[in-house]
């Protein structure tokens, strides 16, 4: 569809889903965040999808919020109540954000350009985040007013601590790929030319793999967080439990002794 904010494509298990505002660096308004909400739900219940790749059309990955959008504009009738910007918060960016922490397959962010705002939220929201050298992050909350939101305050020092979270939250500076590989920000930063070749390789590489298994990493990663260690042994012990029962773990053990390529099909 010609006016589809959303595009979605699928090729073998990957599925990939593009951010299709380009003329405004794929910034969020309502529509969009209808149809991504729409185009999550399509993965988690396509048994034949085993891995999503989110990226963005055009030159940027996604700048956050359109502060064009009625939705957050600032008020300035006179008298007139302020802009709710936490309502949007509520209504769209946290079920996004729960929405792609919950799905049954591993996801990439694809950061072809620019992620700020929310877009740097959404990207680092993922479980794998490859960028372009070209792209950038930027913590562009403080520019206006506001705290980093879309799980921001949540995954910031949970990736790179404390002292660099506040320093890019505060600042705002732009931060450029290979410097938030540096920093453990994100996964991996490649040259512009080879991205598009690495960012297939790797999804079809993970839509190969175990899925239960990847998505059951995720989910035991976070929540061993909270955990002492004994707590995150016995965690440990109840998702070994569960996965020790499954196909994949048979397949994967019988194709180890058998030293051929195993087929792994769980979800």
């Amino acid at each position: 569809m010609a006016d589809a904010l959303v595009l979605s494509a699928q090729s073998g298990g990957v599925r990939t889903i593009t951010l299709n505002r380009p003329q405004a660096l794929n910034s969020f308004n309502a529509t969009m965040h209808r149809q991504l909400a729409a185009a999550l739900d399509d993965v988690r219940q396509d048994r034949g999808v085993r891995c999503l790749v989110l990226t963005g059309a055009g030159r940027g990955f996604c700048a956050g919020q359109d502060l064009a959008d009625p939705e957050v504009a600032p008020a300035t009738a006179p008298g007139a109540a302020p802009t709710d910007v936490g309502s949007v918060i509520e209504r769209y960016y946290k079920p996004l954000a729960l929405a792609l922490r919950a799905l049954p397959v591993p996801v990439i962010a694809a950061v072809n350009g620019v992620a700020a705002g929310a877009g740097a939220s959404l990207a680092l929201g993922c479980d794998l985040v490859l960028a372009k050298r070209s792209a950038s992050f930027i913590q562009a909350f403080s520019k206006i007013g506001l705290i980093p939101d879309a799980g921001g305050t949540w995954l910031l020092p949970r990736l790179v601590g404390r002292a660099q979270a506040l320093g890019l939250a505060m600042t705002g500076d732009k931060l450029p790929a290979e410097r938030a590989e540096q920093m453990g920000l994100i996964w991996k930063c490649v040259d512009d030319t080879e991205f598009d070749t690495a960012v297939a390789e790797l999804a079809a590489r993970l839509a190969s793999m175990p899925t239960q298994a990847l998505v059951a990493t995720r989910v035991v990663m976070d929540e061993s967080a909270q955990l002492s260690y004994a707590e995150a042994l016995s965690l440990e012990g109840r998702w070994q439990s569960r996965l020790s029962a499954a196909h994949d773990y048979l397949e994967g053990v019988a194709a180890f002794m058998a030293k051929r390529p195993a087929v792994f099909s769980d979800r």
